[in-house]
């Protein structure tokens, strides 16, 4: 029986100005996003706090990803989008 390998996966977390901004941010990047091997992107916002940001994606390549989170696209793209404070990143199996 063939078991397939589990899934990788990236928790990004952040604080966001205002929703519809970033929301155009996001998938406007998306095509980044599946070039660093990042997919199914999933995203909720905070029931009491809509501006509270996580992010569940599924990871091909952690060495890719993790080139991608450091990249000074995504930096740029943030802060364009609106995000403040500091996000969190955390990849699971």
């Amino acid at each position: 029986m063939n078991v397939p390998p589990p899934t990788e996966n990236l928790t990004i977390h952040h604080r966001i100005k205002d929703c519809p901004t970033w929301r155009k941010g996001y998938d406007e990047h998306e095509t980044s996003r599946v070039a660093a091997g990042i997919t199914n992107g999933k995203v909720f916002r905070g029931a009491e706090d809509p501006n509270d940001v996580l992010i569940l994606q599924d990871v091909v390549d952690m060495g890719r990803a993790r080139a991608w989170l450091i990249g000074e696209d995504l930096k740029a793209a943030m802060q364009k989008a609106g995000v403040v404070g500091p996000t969190r990143f955390h990849f699971s199996v």
